[in-house]
């Protein structure tokens, strides 16, 4: 299944959707270090990776006629500054607002589907409107803002042409949902908005993947049947105490109260147990990435990620490097920062991929990536949803071709 995939950064949902089956014609990224990261990799010969045709340039540059083909997926994650919760939030007055650019890309290209992801500051009561313009916009790529048209104006008229009875050239259906990447097996508890649409001659009835990982059932493995200790070779007397609002809730209601379905949440541990400390120089530096930073320290606000619980959401830029989400809170109480290795396992990458950049620039790359894992899980179900709806509509007439269809 042919690929366009836009803000491409270091490649995390780049990688994952290529894991999925999506083969990209082309991938768009302005930042030259991010650009740098891939092309080391490409050079490496990873996985997935070595045959990706990446283009340095704005998006507002790119020549979407250059592609060939029908595109399967078009996918990216718009810069989020506009929309951050630590950020100055802006949205549609911020100049990093690249939607418009997203929406651009699906009116030239006709994608069947699409995928976005974003902070789930899109979704902040400030900006419900915005997102409602976002998502009928989507929907109604070629229903364009006139010159001059404020977005606000723009919104009525894409919401009296949402609500009437006149069809699309080009149309898609929006389902949007806020999920933790960590219920699907992210070692890392990280919120974001994920944005998916299918092409409305589709006719298709999709949905999100359903959570795989629950905290309750972390809680399990760790208290109730000691699952999680036995499989790291904790032994009894170098387990920590169990929370003592835990104990009271176990005592109160029974162990049966947390249930034990699903699988547990991965925890730092889980993701990083295998490589040495950093400490320990002479060992650590056979593995690529694998450094120690100095000089970390914990203050209120920042006071790093337990190692025995997925981590708080890494970050990037002034509002995580350096901070306590960038930090490991060890069992004695000491705080050090993650390696580029272990964020880059927090983040799912494969463990050959590499980052050249500093400390602190290749944070900023992880930091602004979508997890591998949950790309290739959303990315899978969009691949299957596509098989079956073009397998069962092949030689029908049904779907169009976007040399074929005229534009408004």
């Amino acid at each position: 299944m042919k690929s366009v995939e836009l803000f491409t950064g270091a490649g995390g949902l780049a990688i994952g959707t290529a894991m999925a089956g999506f083969h990209h014609l082309a991938l768009v990224e302005r930042d030259k270090h991010s650009c740098h990261t891939i092309r080391e990799n490409q050079q490496r010969g990873i996985a997935f990776v070595s045959d990706w045709c990446v283009h340095q340039m704005d998006v507002a540059d790119f020549d979407y006629s250059t592609v060939n083909g029908e595109i399967d997926l078009l996918a990216g994650g718009p810069p989020c500054q506009p929309f951050s919760i630590g950020g100055r939030h802006g949205a549609h007055q911020d100049s990093r607002d690249m939607f418009p650019r997203f929406f651009q890309a699906v009116r030239e290209l006709r994608p069947k589907a699409f995928l976005i992801e974003n902070v789930r500051g899109l979704l902040r009561k400030n900006f419900i409107n915005y997102f409602e313009y976002i998502t009928l916009q989507l929907a109604h790529p070629e229903l364009e803002p006139k010159p001059d048209e404020s977005w606000v104006d723009h919104l009525a008229r894409l919401e009296r042409y949402h609500n009437s009875s006149i069809s699309d050239d080009l149309g898609y259906r929006i389902t949007f949902r806020l999920l933790n990447a960590a219920d699907y097996g992210v070692p890392q508890k990280r919120s974001r908005v994920f944005i998916v649409g299918f092409r409305s001659d589709l006719n298709t009835n999709w949905s999100f993947p359903e959570p795989t990982n629950t905290k309750e059932a972390l809680i399990w493995h760790k208290w109730v049947t000691g699952e999680y200790w036995e499989k790291h070779s904790i032994s009894s007397k170098n387990r920590p105490e169990m929370p003592s609002k835990l104990r009271s809730r176990l005592e109160r209601f029974g162990p049966n109260l947390l249930g034990t379905m699903a699988a547990p949440w991965c925890t730092i541990r889980d993701a990083i147990s295998d490589l040495p400390p950093p400490e320990n120089v002479d060992i650590a530096a056979s593995i690529p990435n694998h450094v120690y930073n100095p000089g970390a320290r914990s203050y209120p606000g920042h006071t790093g990620s337990p190692l025995d619980e997925p981590a708080k959401t890494l970050k990037a830029g002034v509002h995580g490097v350096p901070g306590g989400e960038n930090m490991l809170a060890l069992p004695t109480g000491e705080v050090r920062y993650f390696t580029v290795r272990e964020a880059a396992r927090l983040q799912t990458f494969p463990s050959d991929y590499y980052f050249p950049c500093t400390w602190g620039e290749s944070m900023r790359q992880i930091g602004n990536a979508v997890p591998v894992s949950l790309a290739y899980i959303i990315a899978s179900s969009i691949r299957d949803h596509l098989h079956e709806v073009c397998h069962k509509d092949t030689g029908s007439g049904k779907l169009y071709n976007k040399s074929t269809v005229r534009s408004k």
